[in-house]
This record gives structure tokens, C-alpha cells and sequence, in this order.
């Protein structure tokens, strides 16, 4: 069920928003000349995928998790991309893909070892990855993988058809902060 509404809600989304994101990769060029930005991460049973996203840090900043880059690599239209979420709108075609579903927990990367370790405990691997959550309306990134790995596993264990759309509202309301950056 909640893969048929992803599937409905990425389409008509992505109908509806395409001429924003052209308008992004439009500036975005202006910006860091590279608007997309594409990475490896781990997905449904640890599975490779490649996340597709908006680029808000210059085209040199080092590939680790957010928290752990520096503040001064996000260019002044990425802090305007991030505060808003539009950097996530491409991820709605790795929905399309199969690779994450719209609401899971967040995808991180291989190098991220305790996070790793902490979700294999928690059997968050079980499920796809998503753009949004429990974790991320509660502001908790990837800074604190403990706690994340144990908001990622609440969600699993208490998700319902309600829940799947109040994160998902209240993410496009705002709630939550995105991932800190150091």
C-alpha cells in the first residue's frame, strides 16, 4: 500500500514541480556550476543506491555526513535550498526507482559505521530509506546515531497510514531542521 501511494504522490509531485526544480538547476549552475548532486547510500538491506539531490555545498567539499562538513562549504542558494528542503526534491525519482520510499528513515553513508551498526541492531535496513521520518520532524540527524537508530526503529514498529501522511505534512509544514552541519 504505501509503495502504490509513493509511486501516486512522487508523479503527481514531480508533475506539479517540475518547472521549480528547472528553475533551480538553472541557478544552480550560476552557483556551484554542478545544480545535481549525487552520492552513494545505503539502502534496503544495505543494498547500494545512488541518491539523487540538488547540490548545496561547493563542488569540492569532501564526501562525509553533513554534520561532520564544514558550515562554510554551503553556498548562500544551498542554505536558501536547505532551509526550504527543495535540495530534496530529486530524491521523489529515487522514489520512482524503487530505491526509498517518501517516508523511512534517512539513507546515510557507508563510512557511517556507528549509524551502520546501530541500525543493523534495530533492523532498520529491513525497510526502504525515505525523504522524511519520525527522526527528521523531531530534528534528530545524523550527529546522534543512537538516538536516530532508535527513532528510525519506532517509526518501523508503529507505522500506520496516518502516520505515513502526518510525517509527510508535517515536513512540508517545516517541522524538523534537516541534517546539522558542523
Amino acid at each position: 500500500m504505501y509503495r502504490l501511494l509513493d509511486l501516486v504522490i512522487s508523479c503527481i509531485a514531480l508533475c506539479c514541480l517540475w518547472p521549480l526544480m528547472l528553475i533551480v538547476i538553472g541557478i544552480g549552475l550560476f552557483d556551484t556550476g554542478a545544480p545535481v548532486f549525487m552520492q552513494e547510500r545505503v539502502g534496503k538491506n544495505q543494498k547500494k543506491f545512488v541518491l539523487i539531490k540538488f547540490r548545496t555545498m561547493s563542488v569540492d567539499t569532501k564526501s562525509v555526513a553533513s554534520h561532520l562538513a564544514s558550515s562554510s562549504s554551503i553556498t548562500c542558494f544551498g542554505r536558501f535550498l536547505r532551509k526550504s528542503k527543495i535540495d530534496e526534491l530529486p530524491q521523489l525519482i529515487n522514489v520512482l526507482k524503487g530505491d526509498m520510499s517518501l517516508v523511512g528513515p534517512r539513507p546515510c553513508l557507508f563510512n557511517q559505521q556507528e549509524l551502520i551498526k546501530e541500525r543493523q541492531a534495530k533492523g532498520v535496513f529491513d525497510v526502504l530509506p525515505g525523504i522524511t521520518g519520525l527522526a527528521q520532524i523531531n530534528a534528530i540527524d545524523m550527529s546522534t546515531p543512537v538516538l536516530l537508530a532508535e527513532y528510525d526503529r519506532e517509526m518501523i514498529r508503529t507505522m500506520s497510514l496516518g502516520k505515513y501522511f502526518r510525517y509527510l505534512i508535517l515536513t512540508g509544514l517545516g517541522k524538523g531542521a534537516g541534517d546539522r552541519v558542523g
